[in-house]
């Protein structure tokens, strides 16, 4: 496992194989091998792009689901987190420590469509104690990508 050929690949999915060759040393057939193997043992899972999302007259919304969930014998939070990855909303789920048990990041077109999808989906779903919603209301940086680089602010100076 080439970690640094993982590292190059996380911040840029694009660069080529010639590139990633100048940039660790490795022959290009070395790189094209590595990272095939990378695939076919499922270390690299997929490639993805970076959307800014803001940037679209029909921006998405997104929010962070805290789940409370009842853990069951011999399967702990592995069969509610199975069940909760399905739906198409949801984009992102992780088992957490501390105050709850899994994060769950979902997206709508509305911020009401993500809140009935918790209300009708989530919420009601077997061994889930409680859910708490926290809306993103803007991105500053995700998947080590800055967002904010170019975006105007255009709320104006208030002075006392």
């Amino acid at each position: 496992m080439n970690v640094k050929l993982l590292k190059l690949l996380c911040k840029n999915a694009r660069y080529t194989v010639h590139e990633l060759s100048v940039m660790t040393g490795l022959s290009e057939d070395d790189v094209k091998s590595q990272v095939s193997e990378m695939e076919k043992e499922g270390l690299i899972r997929g490639y993805k792009a970076v959307i800014d999302w803001e940037r679209l007259d029909s921006a998405m919304v997104s929010a962070i689901i805290e789940l409370k969930v009842e853990p069951q014998p011999d399967v702990g939070f592995e069969q509610i987190a199975e069940q909760v990855k399905k739906y198409p909303e949801v984009e992102t789920v992780y088992l957490m420590s501390g105050g709850y048990d899994l994060c769950v990041i979902v997206k709508g077109k509305t911020f009401q469509e993500v809140a009935m999808f918790v209300a009708k989906q989530l919420a009601p779903m077997k061994y889930v104690v409680s859910t708490a919603t926290h809306f993103i209301l803007r991105r500053y940086k995700e998947l080590d990508i800055e967002l904010i680089g170019d975006n105007k602010d255009d709320r104006e100076k208030i002075s006392f």
